[in-house]
């Protein structure tokens, strides 16, 4: 079991890509913290997970972007775990408009919880992680933080900006054996894409050189990774699970 014994912080992960993180995690023998907003949906996973896998769980609620509930947060696993190995920042949302027809609010919203709660997330846990001189911090980035995409102005801004947050910490942390990387997934089959028509799907699809999209446990095989011992010599880099639809 690569993660036994460990201790595993993901932020929005009562559901979707979040959740298969923690669960490939906790297969691995970790011990995991669901953080989301909705703390019904959080608990509901947690036991989940426990009953499944036989890991300690642990439920918070929080908001990443306010620095007091991310602070809250990482006391509450360090109360119930005594350390944190693993911080994955997952936390994110989309409202996705057009740049002439994107509102102040919806561009500040995406700000707020995709870059904010990200650096929110890091500075809570940095002081603890910096004193026990070891760690793994893993942003999920996005393939349109690399490469653009139409009618998402503030989306690929923040998760430029999470690429370009995980090499400076990188470099910031790497003296205390923390490593910090990013995973900038592609198109990932999710109940939102489900819900496309065919038309949009196929037309999702003809963009990538595998012609199909990816699964939420592509991502978390690639934090599982980053995560481990495997990934030892590796910090400030970005792992692509786009099935070559950027290269």
């Amino acid at each position: 079991m690569r993660l036994k014994e460990k201790a595993a912080l993901i932020t929005g992960s009562a559901q979707g890509i979040g959740k298969s993180i923690a669960e490939t995690f906790a297969q691995e023998g970790a011990k995991v913290v669901i953080s989301d907003i909705n703390q019904d949906l959080a608990q509901k996973t947690a036991d989940e997970i426990k009953s499944k896998y036989g890991v300690e769980t642990l439920a918070v609620e929080a908001n990443v972007v306010k620095l007091s509930d991310c602070e809250n947060l990482v006391k509450s696993a360090l109360d119930k775990f005594g350390k944190i190995d693993i911080l994955v920042n997952n936390a994110g949302i989309t409202k996705d408009n057009l740049v002439l027809r994107m509102s102040e609010a919806d561009w500040d919203a995406v700000i707020a919880v995709n870059l904010k709660g990200v650096f929110n997330c890091i500075k809570a846990i940095s002081k603890p992680m910096l004193k026990q001189r070891e760690g793994r911090i893993i942003n999920i980035a996005s393939v349109v933080g690399q490469m653009g995409n139409a009618g998402q102005i503030n989306y690929s801004a923040t998760k430029g900006g999470v690429i370009a947050m995980t090499k400076t910490c990188a470099r910031e942390f790497a003296s205390r054996n923390i490593l910090v990387n990013a995973i900038a997934p592609g198109f990932i089959r999710t109940a939102m894409t489900d819900a496309l028509s065919q038309e949009a799907r196929q037309a999702m699809q003809s963009m990538i050189p595998l012609s199909r999209l990816g699964e939420a446990s592509d991502v978390a095989k690639a934090a599982l990774f980053l995560a481990s011992d495997d990934s030892s010599y590796i910090t400030g880099h970005v792992i692509s699970v786009n099935g070559g639809m950027y290269m």
